[in-house]
């Protein structure tokens, strides 16, 4: 433990020392400037804080100081009425500092106390509770804003988990101020209490036990408890004062004299009117001209400074904004345009008939969607999905939107803010009128319907969505079938990077012998391409290192991950307890397929006879057809030997269609064939 941290502590323990032990007058004399000068120091470093956080001890300070301040209260009465003395510091206060009067000290003390508790206290006590309700209740905005700003890619995820900490913090912050003004309002109470206990018992003491006369007591104990409750009430005052500060202090660039100094005096024409007002009072009055002649000078005289130098600043950003012009020009040059070079990996593009949707002040949640569609793929796909760019575009229709994959258009569609859409379930209800479209995700039939028509058609067995969960919907569908266009190298290794923290020898053994990132990213696209999640790394990597060594060929290398994430696969495609509905092919046809692969220097491809492809072709998409028919989503499956080849055949016109091996299904797993591929 440091010093510091003992220093602390010790003084916790002087408290609970000056509550029980009583203490001479030489070291209340210490303790009763220490306290003065604690808070001095706390008033200085709250005028100089910059926003409220950068004192976010102040609630519990202010504790702790404030109890300090009663256990003086409680030693300095102690003495008072024990000794009838109490230091050299009270006594000075008492005679000095009010001239010896003990009824214009008792009058300065009182007012001190009404100016703390029913101006500085009571104000501080109404802003701390304010404030707390009022940053309460924009946490849920703010939050919203971070999101926003994160997912626009304007912050990165460090800095959107800072300022969640300093929203959460301000909370905190406030919410302890609004409980620690209580103790400043119970300390000036407690002050008024402590004087007028002082001021009783000490005439009753004095008179009874030390035989004073009337006189002389209340003389001897009014001065010393007028100089008690100064020295007490004065760092008191500072408090409040410091509490106020803090409390009503905005976010700025600068301390408290900066802003006062930079805002007060950014009219000088107003110096100018300030000067002539009190020049006026002192020519038709007759207050003194050797008081308001002098104070009108310096007043005029301010305002021509302040003037001249807010010319100057002028003419410094005249020549910066032409430099910035010059700048400008520059940025037309040839030279600069590689900055417009730029293209975000997703984008989404919408006409201003659907600005409503990210509109968070129109009620809008379209950001927040997205944020929560990046996670749900990180979770699905094991990828990190880079930022989507939403922007409005003019040149669209008014309720059009478009999906772009680097650049390029790959989805789009329609909205009708003020309707729903409604998709049937098999059977049409004649009753349910709308305007018909297509869900965009998955290319169904449907309706969009009013408002008054939603529960009925709830109540049909309708599949009723509004229009941000459509386009959260498709945007999500579209992420997951282009995903492997979105993993690059530098994707790439960001993953192996973040494996490497946890599996560092396993990382070593595939990157970058045998393996460059080049070569892993491959393997992850194809993974994706088939709607495999990446996520098991660490899976994938084992059987990188045993495969890796022994080819070059990654679409083989990917088959060999893939039977690496049977138990993966098994879970994705199959349900437990319910046998696997699958379509196989043929050994007729596997043969056929086998025999037309030709193997190159470059890696293996399917060269069929396009009339035996055709062929296959239509009976895989029967017998797929078929099983769609039965309710059953359509898988087909062959041998290991010739499962890629199957898909690299089918993909173009079945992409939806998974095409499984025997060995990427775990032995536990019941298959049911209901069709067969054959060729006459």
């Amino acid at each position: 433990m440091s010093i510091k941290d003992l220093s602390v502590l010790l003084g916790v323990i002087l408290i609970i020392i000056m509550l029980i032990i009583p203490l001479p007058p030489a070291m209340l004399d210490v303790l009763i400037i220490c306290n003065i000068s604690l808070a001095l120091v706390i008033i200085l470093v709250a005028m100089n804080t910059r926003e409220p956080l950068q004192f976010s001890i102040f609630p519990t300070l202010l504790l702790l100081v404030t109890l300090f301040r009663l256990g003086l209260n409680v030693s300095t009465t102690r003495s008072i009425l024990g000794n009838a003395e109490a230091g050299n510091v009270i006594e000075t206060f008492g005679s000095f500092v009010v001239g010896g009067n003990a009824l214009v000290g008792f009058v300065v003390f009182l007012i001190l106390i009404i100016i703390q508790f029913l101006v500085i206290t009571k104000g501080a006590e109404r802003v701390s509770e304010v404030g707390a309700r009022f940053t309460l209740d924009a946490m849920p905005g703010k939050q919203m804003s971070i999101d926003a700003d994160l997912n626009a890619g304007m912050i990165s995820d460090i800095e959107a988990k800072e300022r969640r900490q300093k929203i959460e913090q301000e909370a905190d912050f406030y919410g302890a101020m609004d409980g620690a003004s209580k103790f400043v309002k119970g300390d000036a109470i407690a002050g008024i209490v402590i004087v007028i206990i002082n001021l009783i018992f000490g005439l009753v003491i004095g008179m009874s036990q030390l035989g004073m006369g009337l006189g002389e007591a209340a003389n001897t104990f009014t001065l010393l408890t007028v100089g008690d409750g100064l020295v007490s009430q004065i760092p008191a005052l500072l408090i409040s004062t410091a509490t106020g500060i803090v409390v009503t202090r905005a976010t700025s660039e600068g301390n408290l004299g900066h802003d006062i100094t930079k805002q007060l005096l950014a009219y000088p024409m107003m110096l100018y009117v300030a000067g002539g007002t009190i020049f006026l009072l002192g020519v038709v009055t007759p207050i003194t001209p050797y008081v308001t002649f002098p104070i009108a000078g310096i007043l005029v005289y301010g305002g021509w400074y302040l003037s001249r130098a807010q010319k100057k600043t002028l003419e410094e950003e005249a020549a910066a904004s032409d430099e910035t012009e010059e700048g400008n020009e520059d940025l037309k040059s040839p030279e600069s345009v590689v900055n417009l070079l730029q293209i975000d990996p997703i984008e989404f593009e919408f006409g201003y008939g659907l600005i409503p949707l990210a509109d968070a002040n129109q009620g809008g949640d379209l950001l927040d969607r997205v944020v929560m569609i990046r996670r749900q793929l990180a979770l699905e796909l094991g990828m990190i999905v880079p930022v989507i760019r939403i922007r409005d575009n003019i040149q669209l229709q008014p309720n059009e939107y478009v999906i772009k994959i680097k650049g390029n258009e790959i989805a789009k569609g329609d909205l009708l803010l003020d309707h729903y859409m409604a998709m049937s379930p098999g059977i049409e209800d004649e009753s349910i009128i709308g305007i018909d479209t297509i869900e965009p995700a998955f290319g169904l039939p449907a309706l969009w319907i009013g408002e008054d028509m939603k529960e009925q058609a709830e109540l049909s067995g309708y599949t009723v969505v509004d229009p941000p969960s459509v386009v959260s919907t498709h945007l999500t569908e579209v992420v997951k079938r282009h995903a492997h266009e979105l993993i690059g190298r530098q994707e790439t290794k960001q993953l192996v990077e973040h494996l490497k923290e946890s599996y560092p020898a396993l990382v070593e053994d595939v990157t970058p012998n045998p393996l460059a990132i080049g070569e892993i990213q491959k393997v992850l696209a194809n993974l994706l391409r088939e709607n495999v999640s990446i996520r098991n790394l660490p899976i994938i990597f084992e059987v990188l290192a045993d495969y890796g060594p022994m080819s070059k060929d990654m679409d083989l290398i990917t088959e060999y991950v893939r039977q690496g994430l049977s138990r993966q696969i098994s879970k994705q495609y199959s349900t437990p307890g319910e046998p696997l509905y699958v379509v196989t092919l043929s050994g007729a046809v596997e043969k056929r397929i086998a025999e037309s692969v030709q193997q190159t220097e470059h890696g293996n491809f399917l060269s069929m006879d396009p009339n035996q492809s055709q062929q296959i072709l239509e009976m895989a998409s029967q017998e797929v057809d078929h099983l769609s028919q039965m309710g059953q989503v359509p898988v087909i499956l062959c041998s290991p030997a010739v499962r890629m080849y199957v898909r690299q055949l089918l993909e173009r016109y079945m992409p939806n269609v998974p095409v499984l091996s025997y060995n990427e299904l775990e032995p536990e797993v019941e298959v049911q064939s209901v069709g067969v591929v054959n060729i006459d």
